[in-house]
C-alpha cells in the first residue's frame, strides 16, 4: 500500500470541526453544572445531584474524546513528516493509528450522545406523565 502525503492532510478538517464541537458541548456542560451547583445551594434536591452526577460523566467522556480527536490529529501530522522522510512502512502503520484513535473519539462520541438523549428523556418524563393524566 502507498500512501502519499496528502491522504493524512485530509484528516486536517474534519478533525479540527470535531474538536471544536467536543468543545462547545463541553462549554455548555460546564456551564450547566455551574448553574445547578448554585440551584443546589439553595435547594437541596436530590434530582439535580442525579444531573450533575450525569453531567459529570458527560464531561469526563467528552475529555476523553477530545483526547482520542487530538491524538489522531498528532499522528496524521506525525505520518506526514514520516512520509516527508520517505518512511512509507511507518508512516502507514501511524496513519493506521490515526484512524482508529479517530474511531475511538468518535465511538465515545456516540457514547456521550446517547447518555444526553436518555438524560432529556427522563427530564422531560414528567411532562410526559402529565400529559397523559389528561
Amino acid at each position: 500500500m502507498t500512501l502519499h502525503i496528502e491522504t493524512p492532510a485530509l484528516l486536517f478538517s474534519a478533525t479540527s470541526l470535531i474538536l471544536l464541537a467536543y468543545t462547545n458541548r463541553f462549554l455548555t456542560i460546564a456551564t450547566i453544572i455551574r448553574g445547578l451547583k448554585e440551584v443546589y445551594k439553595e435547594k437541596e434536591n436530590s434530582m439535580i445531584l442525579l444531573e450533575i452526577k450525569n453531567l459529570n460523566l458527560r464531561l469526563t467522556l467528552i475529555r476523553y474524546m477530545q483526547m482520542a480527536g487530538v491524538l489522531s490529529l498528532f499522528l496524521s501530522v506525525f505520518t506526514m513528516l514520516l512520509l516527508f522522510l520517505e518512511q512509507q512502512l511507518f508512516g502507514v502503520y501511524l496513519f493506521g493509528l490515526s484512524l482508529f484513535s479517530l474511531l475511538i473519539s468518535l465511538g465515545l462520541s456516540f457514547w456521550e450522545i446517547n447518555i444526553s438523549v436518555d438524560a432529556l428523556r427522563l427530564h422531560l418524563s414528567d411532562l410526559m406523565d402529565k400529559k397523559e393524566g389528561v
